[in-house]
């Protein structure tokens, strides 16, 4: 199991390995995308580039960068992923819209 910690919301969810991020904290009412990202998301088939979080804890924990993460997010910090692109495998802390 993957306990996924969201940082900012103070909020600790309870995850199967290999769970896609995005769908677990939407599941959650836990929100990822600010205001332009809210109106121009592609719904996670990782395309858009707007569910931009950062990995704080547990970087291990999840799958590798998706070829479309590393042409996103090239100019971002390691830490940061894509949450639709992302499956969790293990303890994380999370922020959102960093």
């Amino acid at each position: 199991m993957a306990n996924i910690t969201f940082v900012k919301e103070e909020k600790e969810i309870i995850a199967a390995d290999g769970a896609n991020l995005r769908e677990k904290a939407l599941q959650n009412k836990i929100d990822i995308y600010t205001f332009k990202g809210k109106l121009t998301n592609c719904g996670g088939y990782g395309q858009c580039g707007t569910c931009i979080v950062e990995i704080v804890e547990g970087e291990e924990n999840l799958s590798p960068r998706t070829d479309f993460e590393q042409r996103k997010l090239k100019k971002k910090p390691d830490n940061y992923r894509l949450a639709c692109q992302t499956l969790v495998n293990g303890p994380i802390k999370v922020k959102t819209k960093p």
